[in-house]
């Protein structure tokens, strides 16, 4: 009775700990981008500092300005961030948050079911501990994967087009456009996420609001630092004056060689990923073809205690092996 209690309950860590896997933040980045740019802008010097009560004059001004605007939109995006709302925008859906959860409940009874019917020659206890981590996964960390995929490919599509956006409006200030006709014509020419997102805020700056706030909005169903360091330069030049385009014209060059920067990191980690991803199936894979060949051969690794616990004790390791190989190469930039 001992051991089948603790195989149940190393089942359900197992299980259950995916379904903390699935909605681990990625917060990283933007933490990052704030530490480089303290880096940058404000050396070692950790003070508290209160915000600018008169115009940016010199560059190192505007540096410090630039990096407590980067503070404050850093830590409203992690708090926005955490809500379920937050990330159902980030991923284009209307947030309807009732309707997710029952579809969640749904799912996780119907999965709750599969491991009760599915493993009858385990004991009980077992399958009742699989069973409920493998419900909480279904539940509670599936859906929410789901959501940060939706939102990681909409953020990324939105990165890649942007830098487009700041030509476009770049030649609109240049031709003589005020910066809202500029907005508009990047909301008309740009494709998707990036078009919509610019004429829902060209519609709040035409209704009243004013531009920061406008941005400020658009940051929240869109969290990308590219926009937010749009949304920075819009602000200083608001403020201190100079050549907006100029300024603009800039970002979309430091945007596309972020860009440059991503891509080759990722064709240099393309190598160990590879290698990563391989080493994690090769495991369950030759486990697999093993129960198909000779299930005779393979039976007592689930049906004796021992080798009952032997699997699960290689789960786990192979379990933090991949999520260490995983923090080995997964770069934020």
């Amino acid at each position: 009775m001992l051991m089948t209690l603790l195989i149940a309950f190393l089942g359900f860590v197992i299980i259950a700990s995916l379904g903390f896997a699935f909605t681990g933040g990625g917060g990283g980045g933007s933490a990052a981008l704030t530490k480089r740019t303290q880096t940058i802008g404000m050396g070692t010097n950790t003070r508290s500092r209160q915000r600018q009560k008169t115009q940016a004059k010199t560059p190192e001004e505007r540096r410090k300005q630039i990096t407590e605007q980067l503070k404050e939109a850093d830590k409203r995006e992690r708090k926005a961030r955490l809500t379920l709302r937050a990330r159902m925008l980030h991923a284009g859906i209307t947030p309807d948050v009732p309707k997710f959860w029952m579809f969640s409940g749904i799912l996780g009874a119907v999965v709750f079911f599969i491991p009760l019917l599915a493993l009858g020659n385990m004991p009980f206890l077992a399958r009742l501990a699989i069973a409920a981590g493998a419900a909480f996964v279904a539940a509670y960390g599936l859906p929410r994967w789901v959501l940060s995929m939706m939102a990681g490919r909409r953020i990324k599509k939105f990165t890649e087009e942007f830098p487009n956006a700041m030509d476009i409006i770049t030649r609109g200030i240049k031709s003589g456009l005020p910066v809202h006709d500029g907005l508009k014509l990047a909301a008309r020419e740009c494709s998707a996420p990036l078009g919509p997102e610019f004429q829902r805020l060209v519609e709040n700056v035409g209704v009243g609001m004013s531009l920061d706030n406008a941005l400020e909005k658009m940051g929240e169903n869109m969290p990308a630092p590219e926009l937010r360091f749009f949304a920075i330069v819009i602000s200083i030049q608001s403020k201190t004056g100079g050549n907006l385009s100029e300024a603009l014209g800039n970002l979309s060059s430091v945007l596309r060689a972020r860009k440059m920067m991503r891509e080759k990191i990722k064709a240099l980690s393309s190598e160990a990923i590879a290698s990563a991803s391989i080493i994690g199936v090769l495991p369950p894979g030759v486990g697999t073809m093993i129960s198909i060949v000779r299930p005779a051969y393979i039976a007592p690794m689930f049906t004796d205690p021992r080798g009952q616990l032997m699997f699960l004790g290689g789960a786990v390791w192979m379990f933090m092996g991949i999520m260490m190989m995983r923090k080995m190469i997964n770069f934020k930039f």
